[in-house]
């Protein structure tokens, strides 16, 4: 399947990225140092992945690099080298048909249906590790539902009324917005962009381009990656295009992954 199904094309509404804002808030709230989250990992061309170990980046499956493109990823402003791919045997490359089907027809709901049952994951082996920064610990417990979360990305941007600026870059400035985990499953972990005055004072949600970005929420005071962008379900009445209040987004649950992650890794190392 060719990646723009899911990395590119702006007006379907599954592809993940950042961050889409309140407009009744200015964006100098959401920007941040472009080092202040250095685990973020820029995957080539577009798209996120997280430093979960110091030769490991955790990200959605469909947003890990893929045979013909470049295979460096960017962590703290240093380039590193790609050595393997580790793809979830449950992930399913949706066929480029039902793309084609939701432009022509207008409804995306068999779109939604396809990547509610694949499974969105991917670890990517780094040739050398990112010795000077520190990996984001893992969430391992079952109470997302109803915390609040930050998501972090460079993707592209816009507002909940008008939706992403229409022909905007999917590499921008580091945004940080916030939301309230509303619901979970095997698979997924999700919230919904509520307008002004329901919203947080700096809520907001990914848009496209940057998928396999970062879902963190505070335990103990330690930062914990319980999400990763994956997909996104637009309101009816922008059935086609991202950013508009109303959206869910949907986030890869990273605890129902675990086992997954850490027998891979440990897979790996015994080679």
């Amino acid at each position: 399947m060719s990646r723009w199904i899911l990395l590119a094309l702006a007006m379907l509404p599954f592809a993940a990225g950042a961050v889409v804002i309140r407009d009744d808030v200015d964006d100098a709230r959401y920007q941040i140092d472009a080092l202040a989250f250095p685990a973020l990992a820029d995957m080539p061309g577009e798209g996120h992945g997280v430093l979960i170990a110091p030769r490991w980046v955790l990200t959605a499956a469909h947003a890990a690099p893929m045979e013909g493109m470049g295979a460096t990823i960017t962590i703290d402003g240093k380039g590193y080298g790609v050595e393997r791919v580790f793809v979830h045997p449950g992930f399913r490359r949706m066929p480029e048909a039902l793309g084609k089907e939701a432009l022509a027809t207008g409804n995306p709901s068999r779109i939604h249906a396809f990547l509610a049952a694949s499974d969105d994951i991917a670890l990517i082996r780094l040739a050398t590790p990112a010795k000077d920064v520190q990996p984001v610990a893992l969430y391992r417990g079952a109470a997302e539902v109803a915390q609040i979360a930050a998501l972090i990305g460079k993707g592209a941007t816009g507002n909940g009324a008008v939706g992403l600026v229409p022909g905007g870059p999917h590499r921008t400035t580091l945004r940080r917005a916030y939301n309230a985990l509303t619901g979970g499953n095997d698979r997924y972990l999700w919230y919904r962009f509520d307008p002004p005055p329901q919203a947080l004072p700096l809520e907001g949600v990914l848009g496209n381009g940057d998928s396999g970005g970062p879902l963190v929420i505070e335990e103990h005071g330690t930062p914990r990656l319980v999400g990763l962008g994956s997909w996104i379900s637009a309101v009816p009445e922008h059935a086609l295009e991202a950013g508009f209040y109303g959206q869910v987004v949907y986030n890869v649950r990273v605890s129902r992954y675990l086992d997954w992650i850490e027998s891979t890794i440990g897979r790996d190392a015994s080679h």
